[in-house]
């Protein structure tokens, strides 16, 4: 019989815990403002960390809860720790296009930050 394969349950902790109920809507709304604010950037090819930063916090968002991360010449990854429900957006914009995607944060974490040691 073939070893069993124990990443799936060795990495769990890392796996995102899903929003559902109004959590997910309000997530779902949080994700296509974002994607709004910054497709002008994108479109400009304005892939500067700061700027996608300061995007952000016009919406509202704490400027001690959001990060923006060079991704490659031409890529910022980021995320924002939202703090109500609570919950968490990341993302990345890209030359290609912005994804984004609200979670409830991590089983064995306490923040938007994937923990980094579990079972």
């Amino acid at each position: 019989m073939p070893p069993t394969d124990h990443y799936a349950e060795n990495h769990g902790f890392r796996v995102p815990i899903p929003l559902h109920g109004q959590s997910r809507c309000d997530g779902l709304t949080a994700v296509g403002r974002i994607k709004r604010a910054l497709e002008p950037l994108r479109q400009r090819g304005d892939f500067a960390p700061d700027r996608v930063r300061n995007a952000l916090t016009s919406l509202g968002y704490s400027a001690g809860k959001v990060q923006a991360y060079q991704d490659g010449s031409a890529g910022v990854d980021f995320l924002i720790d939202i703090g109500a429900s609570p919950w968490c957006v990341e993302g990345t914009m890209s030359s290609d296009s912005t994804k984004a995607d609200a979670f409830g944060g991590y089983p064995d974490g306490t923040g938007c930050e994937p923990p980094s040691g579990g079972h």
